[in-house]
């Protein structure tokens, strides 16, 4: 291994495998790990983002998990301060970090760095392009983008509504189209580090079926009922950030809905299974341009992974 500063990256899409290869890798017990996950930051919400469970978490520590409510917002620039803190921190120790999920959006603000300047998050303009969506329709809210930024406009697709807001959002703080400012602007890239990076990535056929059961068990286990619970605690709701993951915003549609019976519930239920599937072809998708950039160490199953990584850090 590299004595500067390395830093290992395990990342793949949902149901990869990616947190057993990584607890497997603790065992040798000069490791320490940091989630890589957008959805595990939120606390009390815990089967639907299948987060290791309490018992896992005291055997196997997670740095980034149960961190914030699922009324705040974490962002690419909070996990890029807080894993870089982290890292350092471990090092200072003599622990080497494995850094383990698969939100691609992080592994990549980490690899490449953020643009400096760039406004932060401002939730009244980002209120007002929502609004205008729901009266307009999204292909009116692209179709303004296109006008003030045709980069951004050819870049996304309607679709990309996340992305779209954030482009107008800077447009209308700034009067400059966010593709010119990425592109000027310098970046804050960790460059102290050495990034050893790792992808599981199985057969989507396989995948399928492990997603499939995934979802089975989580409906077995009651969740449902942590939906219900969090809707009465906290007014969730769907346009909160922490709904972007998977399975709650259609359940809480579902629950919502006074006509609620097996078919509605069969029919939800589908809705978070293609949602979790869509998922993983974005995560597929992104390994991809990440792997375009940077060195990249391929696994096909979590077995060869094991094997070729107690090789080299055992």
């Amino acid at each position: 291994m590299s004595n500067q500063l390395p830093v290992i990256n395990l990342m793949g899409p949902t149901a990869s495998g990616k947190t057993a290869l990584a607890c497997e890798l603790y065992e040798q017990g000069n490791f320490e790990l940091i989630s890589v996950d957008s959805a595990l930051v939120y606390r009390e919400m815990d089967i639907g983002t299948a987060k290791p469970t309490k018992a896992e978490l005291e055997q196997y520590p997670h740095h980034l998990i149960d961190i914030i409510s699922p009324l705040e917002v974490y962002s690419a620039a909070n996990f890029v301060e807080d894993a870089c803190r982290l890292i350092d921190d471990m090092h200072a120790r003599g622990k080497t970090p494995i850094l383990v999920g698969g939100t691609m959006l992080y592994f990549k603000a980490l690899l490449e760095g953020l643009s400096d300047n760039l406004p932060s998050a401002d939730y009244g303009v980002r209120a007002e392009i929502e609004a205008q969506a729901a009266q307009e329709g999204w292909q009116a809210v692209y179709a303004e983008l296109c006008a003030v930024d045709p980069v951004a406009g050819q870049k996304f697709k309607v679709s990309d509504k996340q992305r779209i807001i954030r482009a107008l959002e800077v447009y209308k703080l700034t009067g400059q189209p966010i593709t010119k400012l990425q592109a000027e602007q310098p970046k804050n890239q960790p460059y102290r580090y050495t990034f050893h990076n790792y992808a599981l990535v199985p057969d989507r056929l396989e995948l399928h079926k492990r997603i499939e059961k995934r979802l089975e068990i989580m409906w077995e286990i009651g969740f449902l009922n942590e939906v219900e619970d969090l809707m009465r605690k906290y007014d969730f709701n769907e346009n909160l950030p922490s709904m972007r993951s998977v399975g709650y915003r259609q359940a809480i549609e579902f629950l919502k809905n006074s006509d609620r019976n097996i078919e509605k519930q069969h029919e939800m239920e589908d809705k978070a299974l293609f949602a979790t599937r869509q998922l993983a072809k974005r995560q597929y998708t992104w390994l991809r341009s990440l792997q375009e950039k940077h060195k990249f160490t391929t696994y096909f199953t979590a077995q060869q992974a094991q094997e070729d990584l107690r090789n080299c850090y055992g």
